[in-house]
């Protein structure tokens, strides 16, 4: 191992908290070529996992529409109109209406989209294109469709069989926060995970559709439209899983937060020379506020180790 980045939460020129994150980052035959911290640290593949899903709902039967379609599938989005649109439009195109969704009943993550919203349903539910695609991909293959989340039903199947093939052997499963499993694997595996599926048809969506993939105010969506070479999903509790330039990347903040992943990732991406210096200084270093107004920063600090 070797020293970890530490994102520093400055407030008025002093350091009020940290955020400790370990790296991985792989070549194409998944050799550990930078880390930072423990790069063998076991993960939640959670959401990162989405566009390894997606290609199962379409080996699964499942056609996309359009690119639109199938960046929704690969979506954690805000819950906005456009969002919201493109998941209604991958259940009818398959016959199919929300009732059928099984994630569970929210409001969209996106404030301002609250106020379009009638109350919490599973629609708004940011994981609520995958779901929609598995449902479509169940309906084409005849499997059932109220047990499509269950860890023994055909389609998650499948999910495990190739996120092993893709990035090796993984723990598991756990019951993700959308309710389908998700699987444990060293911090290093994950990293190999998006460069597996990097040139196919689920990472040509999302770069097309950026915004479908998460939305405003959101790091995978102003990443990669900032750097177009860049393929990224983020996961819940601070993981970001990266493809650029070759490489698989695997960022996991310790403590789960949120927050640490933009200043993180971006100073990977930055001492990797995958992306320009001062790229996204919004998701840089992050403002911190105080009275409405910003008072300090988020910073990543520390250097990668090399093999």
């Amino acid at each position: 191992m070797s020293e970890p980045l530490v994102v520093e939460v400055i407030r008025s020129g002093a350091r009020e908290s940290l955020h400790v994150v370990d790296v991985a980052v792989v070549d194409s035959d998944g050799s550990l070529v930078a880390w930072a911290g423990d790069p063998e640290q076991p993960a939640a593949y959670r959401s990162s996992s989405k566009p390894i899903q997606a290609r199962v709902s379409i080996e699964a039967g499942w056609t996309p529409a359009d690119a639109r379609a199938l960046a929704i599938a690969c979506a954690s989005h805000n819950g906005e109109a456009d969002h919201v649109d493109a998941v209604r439009a991958v259940l009818a195109d398959a016959g199919l209406d929300e009732s059928v969704l099984r994630c569970p009943a929210d409001l969209p993550m996106y404030p301002p989209a609250v106020i379009g919203a009638r109350g919490r349903a599973p629609i708004y539910h940011n994981c609520s294109g995958k779901h929609a695609a598995m449902l479509a991909a169940c309906k084409a293959s005849g499997w059932p469709l109220e047990s499509y989340r269950e860890d023994d039903h055909p389609l998650q199947v499948a999910v495990h069989k190739l996120i092993e093939a893709l990035i090796g052997r993984v723990a598991g499963p756990l019951v993700d926060g959308c309710g389908v499993p998700t699987y444990v694997a060293p911090l290093r595996a994950l990293a190999r995970g998006l460069l597996a599926i990097d040139g196919d048809a689920a990472a040509a969506a999302m770069r097309t559709h950026p915004f479908l993939v998460a939305g405003s105010e959101r790091l995978d969506t102003d990443l990669m439209r900032a750097a177009p070479e860049v393929l990224i999903k983020g996961g819940a509790e601070g993981l970001a899983c990266v493809s650029a330039g070759g490489f698989g990347i695997a960022t996991k903040a310790r403590d789960g937060a949120a927050r640490a992943r933009g200043p993180a990732v971006i100073a990977v991406l930055e001492q990797m020379r995958l992306i320009p210096e001062g790229l996204l200084p919004a998701h840089r270093e992050p403002p911190v506020l105080g009275g409405g107004v910003p008072v300090g920063v988020l910073r990543a600090r520390g250097t990668l180790s090399r093999a």
